[in-house]
């Protein structure tokens, strides 16, 4: 017998948000979270509802992009004080940049729900993202029980 086992806990186990994911899923084929082990990568989440629609103002549609991000960690059995790391995209507010508008209400997230926690962030300007009038799409990647 050759000895070797598969080690079920780095077995990749994927999860799919209540309410918005399953429809994802069926459109789109994709699955909103995967975990292996105890790190967990999660797809781009928008500022949508469950039905795929977005706020009028943008501060909304970022917070509602930061809650879509917390229910898919959760899925995953994560939470924001585990992510390591962000990665956002944009439809630029400015002509030069993101906009002040964008940065000022990703910051003011970070710090409510990651407390002291800075994660490492790339923030990237876009021409379009997967659906019409979305101006923002967040993924994070976060490591389970190791809060720093």
């Amino acid at each position: 017998m050759s000895g070797t086992t598969t080690d079920v806990s780095r077995a990749p186990e994927f999860f799919v948000t209540p309410g918005y994911g399953p429809k994802h899923l069926d459109l789109l084929h994709y699955s909103q979270a995967v975990r292996v082990g105890d790190r967990v990568e999660i797809s781009g989440q928008g500022g949508w509802d469950d039905d795929t629609n977005f706020p009028e103002a943008l501060e909304d549609e970022i917070v509602r992009a930061f809650d879509n991000v917390e229910r898919t960690l959760a899925e995953a059995g994560a939470t924001w004080r585990d992510v390591i790391a962000v990665d956002s995209f944009h439809i630029p507010g400015a002509t030069d940049s993101i906009g002040e508008d964008h940065n000022r209400v990703m910051v003011d997230q970070f710090r409510r729900r990651m407390g002291e926690r800075a994660p490492i962030w790339t923030q990237i300007g876009v021409a379009a993202l997967g659906a019409p009038g979305m101006r923002v799409e967040i993924r994070v990647t976060a490591v389970v029980g190791h809060e720093g």
